[in-house]
């Protein structure tokens, strides 16, 4: 199916232009094949964006702004719906696309699998095992609200061992030069 787009290409309002050039834009930029439909200049269209827009979703005065979106016959939503979709990174979900090959997925929230009792502690104590220090490097631990970064033991020998290297190489500053 193909994208349609609602849009009013004689509007008078700077706020909806630019949602517009932001959806139309968004579209071209992921190459997904899509078709404008004005409702200034053709009644029709108008009608049919008007009728087929939810009742839940149109405004108090219950006409709709333009951009709506549509795939096919399917209402998709309006310009803040695509934008919360845009920054979810779920643009395809929105638009009922399948995402193109080789696209990275939304993250989803994981869950713990509810079985017998002890099952939890199980899994808590894998995830703890692979966070102190299994891995080489850096990693991340989310045990708090907001995820911080830690060293590792053998990130911080390395981060030694080259601030040793670096004093090597710096001739030492006698007290002449000091002053």
């Amino acid at each position: 199916m193909v994208i349609k787009v609602y849009l009013a290409t004689s509007s008078g309002s700077t706020a909806i232009k630019k949602k517009q050039q932001d959806v139309v834009g968004f579209l071209e930029a992921l190459k997904i094949e899509y078709m404008q439909l004005d409702i200034a200049s053709n009644e029709e269209n108008r009608q049919w964006m008007r009728e087929n827009v939810p009742g839940e979703k149109k405004p108090t005065n219950g006409i709709p702004l333009p951009p709506q979106i549509f795939n096919g016959e399917d209402y998709c939503g309006d310009y803040d719906t695509f934008f919360d979709a845009k920054e979810e990174n779920q643009v395809f979900e929105f638009l009922g696309l399948p995402a193109p090959p080789g696209s990275k997925k939304p993250e989803q929230p994981t869950e713990v699998a509810e079985g017998p009792a002890g099952d939890e502690e199980a899994v808590l104590e894998d995830t703890k095992a692979a966070s102190e220090g299994e891995a080489p490097g850096l990693h991340v631990t989310a045990e708090e609200p907001t995820a911080q970064i830690k060293k590792t033991p053998r990130q911080d020998e390395k981060d030694e061992e080259e601030d040793e290297a670096k004093e090597e190489e710096e001739p030492p500053v006698s007290e002449d030069e000091a002053d």
